[in-house]
């Protein structure tokens, strides 16, 4: 027996193939038509391989944005871009929806990295403009990675994986970055992926280091305290510095896995110094935004049986300006822990005054870049002469880094800094020896007594 209900609307085969190649939020074409009309582009290329380029765009911040706001926000802020996108290409050319927050497009007229440049910069530009949302607006920048063919690559997949490439580069260079993929983009994004999985089978073995440069008293100089620096040695790769693997650490989101490691190792061995000597230990930018922070160190430090009065925590000014909120929860949490929070590298950043003011810090360390210069250059003089004033105002303790001359101490002295480090005083140097400075030096120079 027939429904007698109304007959199911036809839905015709070009009308179907539309659907399937459409990008149902914005009507932009999705991936499977960027990928027919590469194909098709190439295709009528092969012959006299004139060049042409596609672009992955990826909206920078645009997920937290959604998080804030809402999925509703978060689409119609999608189909704001794509109308910009349409709007502004060059004639000719194809933008598609290619996942999620990136959009992709293809540009038969350009043949080379400048005129590609060009046009990421243009589109870059055009995206950076305010997005209304109604009863508010919001910014967002985007990154870009092209690729060129047949350069980077003769066929779809290897364009696509290409432009890829060059899309992950400017990400790792930060927001708002234009990448055209070339051979040594991808050499480089190689030997990085090489360095990673060393890095994680290091830390899984056990095998990254920490190393302790002596802090002192530069009246006499007395040791007060180390500061613990990471150290790894790979079989293959040799010596990595750690201005290499920390950083790659927070790209690939697994430094908290690292600094875990490191505090333990660094607790531990500090388990067998004096008992007054403190520990200072680095906090990465990635860890001043992550909420369980705190958690992490006080567990680490309660395992090892390390008293968290004995730990003073290092950040820079731009670590507690990437989230400013979080990380004045976390630095409010640890010191009534009795942890010690000291700035590091003061007087680099572009508003440490202002940091001062609203964040509470127990130490500031001077940076080498003024400490260096102190007896040579009397701009530098007086600057460190001006942060030693004003911390003493402020009741902060000062450290001067990058103590290298006899001459640096005694200007430093004369000035009323109080601690100082560098290579002067001892350079960075393992547990072992570490427990050998001791021997020579605390008994000789240190006058507080042992608890």
């Amino acid at each position: 027996m027939k429904s007698a209900g109304n007959p199911l609307p036809q839905v015709s085969q070009n009308e179907l193939q539309a659907m399937a190649y459409s990008d149902a939020l914005t009507g932009l074409g999705n991936r499977y038509r960027l990928r027919d009309k590469v194909r098709l582009l190439a295709a009528e290329r092969a012959q006299d391989p004139a060049p042409f380029t596609i672009c992955i765009a990826n909206l920078d911040g645009f997920k937290p944005i959604n998080d804030l706001f809402g999925a509703e926000a978060g689409d119609e802020i999608l189909c704001q871009v794509a109308h910009r996108l349409k709007a502004c290409i060059p004639d000719g050319a194809t933008v598609t929806r290619h996942d999620g927050d990136e959009f992709a497009f293809i540009l038969p007229l350009v043949f080379e990295r400048i005129g590609a440049e060009r046009i990421g910069q243009m589109i870059k530009d055009v995206l950076s403009a305010p997005y209304d949302l109604g009863d508010r607006n919001v910014r967002l920048s985007a990154s870009f990675g092209f690729a060129i063919y047949p350069f980077a690559g003769e066929d779809f997949e290897e364009l696509l994986k290409s432009a890829e490439t060059a899309l992950y580069r400017s990400k790792r260079r930060g927001r708002g970055q234009i990448t055209v993929y070339s051979r040594e983009i991808a050499q480089e994004m190689k030997r990085a992926t090489q360095l990673e999985q060393a890095l994680r089978n290091a830390i899984i073995a056990d095998a990254v280091d920490v190393h302790f440069q002596p802090i002192v008293r530069i009246s006499d100089g007395g040791v007060v305290g180390f500061e613990a620096l990471a150290r790894w040695i790979d079989a293959d790769l040799g010596f990595v510095s750690p201005a290499v693997f920390v950083p790659l650490a927070e790209e690939r989101g697994f430094i908290d896995a690292l600094s875990e490691t490191l505090l333990r190792k660094a607790a531990e061995a500090a388990l067998s110094w004096p008992r007054e000597l403190f520990l200072s230990f680095n906090l990465s930018s990635a860890q001043l935004m992550d909420p369980g922070t705190t958690e992490t160190i006080l567990a680490t430090l309660a395992r090892v049986g390390l008293d968290p009065y004995r730990l003073e925590l290092e950040i820079t000014e731009t670590a507690v300006m990437t989230s400013a909120d979080t990380a004045q929860r976390i630095i409010t949490d640890l010191r009534q822990q009795g942890v010690r929070i000291s700035l590091d590298d003061f007087g680099t950043g572009q508003s440490s005054l202002g940091r001062l003011r609203d964040f509470t810090f127990d130490k500031v360390k001077i940076d080498r870049a003024f400490v260096s210069r102190i007896t040579t250059d009397r701009a530098s003089e007086h600057i460190v002469k001006a942060i030693i004033a004003m911390c003493d105002g402020l009741n902060l303790a000062v450290v001067a880094e990058g103590i290298e001359e006899k001459a640096d101490a005694d200007k430093l002295n004369e000035l009323g800094c109080a601690m100082g480090q560098g290579y002067y005083y001892g350079r960075p140097a393992d547990s072992a020896a570490t427990l050998r400075y001791l021997q020579e030096h605390y008994r000789d120079f240190m006058t507080i007594e042992r608890a």
